[in-house]
């Protein structure tokens, strides 16, 4: 899988001679730009296995470089540097340091999902997004970004109730991100719903807020999928360890 593009070669590698005559021929300048080699000391045999571990990261082991997912990106489009095809490459040959270079826009995905409706290998590179993000945070290189805390929000609220309530979903958000709660477009997109919302519905949305109704018989359900990822997050933390004690015994060697 090699990558060949100068972009993704960083600045501080490319070597360019300012003057050089090869056997009487001037190749100064860009004719004389080479990479400077290095030793690879930053890798991480079970890096995709960790990756692998985190909810959305279990097929990152089909991609096969075709590169469909950054040609769609929504974010790529606006930053060039936002590369899931590059960062999922570092991933599958375990160069961690290299990929935690990147580490302060990784967690930009929108989650609109182009990437993995192109995607000819079904990777869903989406979810392998939000893998790399959460496998971020658990390893310490990065605090929680405002969308994990969003999507943490969203599914405790689905866990305790069965049900989505917006109101109290960008409130908690708000509060655990220290944002105001009346912010400009909040404000906006209120006096909207007023104005186009039927009132019966706007009554019904107050009860709602206030009285955090549950679906019904929701306890079995809830208490099921909370099992489910209680299991997941014990089978996350074993692989975790497992390579966390591999990479210590190969330091002491």
């Amino acid at each position: 899988m090699p990558i060949h593009e100068k972009s993704l070669i960083r600045p501080e590698n490319l070597r360019e001679q300012e003057s050089l005559d090869i056997d009487g021929i001037d190749v100064s300048g860009p004719w004389s730009t080479f990479i400077e080699s290095r030793v690879v000391n930053d890798y991480n045999e079970n890096l995709e296995d960790e990756v692998s571990a985190f909810p959305g990261g279990s097929l990152i082991h089909r991609c096969w470089q075709c590169g469909a997912c950054t040609n769609s990106c929504t974010v790529n489009a606006i930053n060039p540097d936002f590369n899931p095809r590059f960062w999922i490459y570092l991933v599958r040959l375990g160069m961690e340091q290299e990929l935690i270079r990147d580490k302060d826009i990784i967690w930009q995905c929108v989650s609109c999902h182009k990437c993995t409706h192109v995607c000819p290998r079904d990777v869903e590179p989406e979810g392998v997004m939000k893998a790399l993000s959460h496998w971020l945070e658990y390893k310490g290189h990065t605090p929680k970004s405002n969308s994990m805390h969003f999507d943490e929000e969203f599914y405790s609220q689905v866990l305790k109730t069965g049900k989505i309530e917006e109101g109290r979903v960008i409130r908690n958000y708000f509060n655990r991100t220290s944002q105001p709660l009346f912010q400009n477009w909040l404000i906006r997109m209120v006096k909207g719903m007023i104005r186009g919302l039927p009132f019966v519905l706007m009554i019904k949305m107050g009860i709602a807020t206030l009285l955090r109704p549950k679906t019904r018989n929701w306890k079995a359900s809830s208490d099921a999928i909370s099992e489910y990822l209680d299991e997941r997050v014990e089978e996350r933390n074993s692989v975790i360890n497992r390579t966390d004690q591999q990479e210590g015994k190969h330091g002491q060697e």
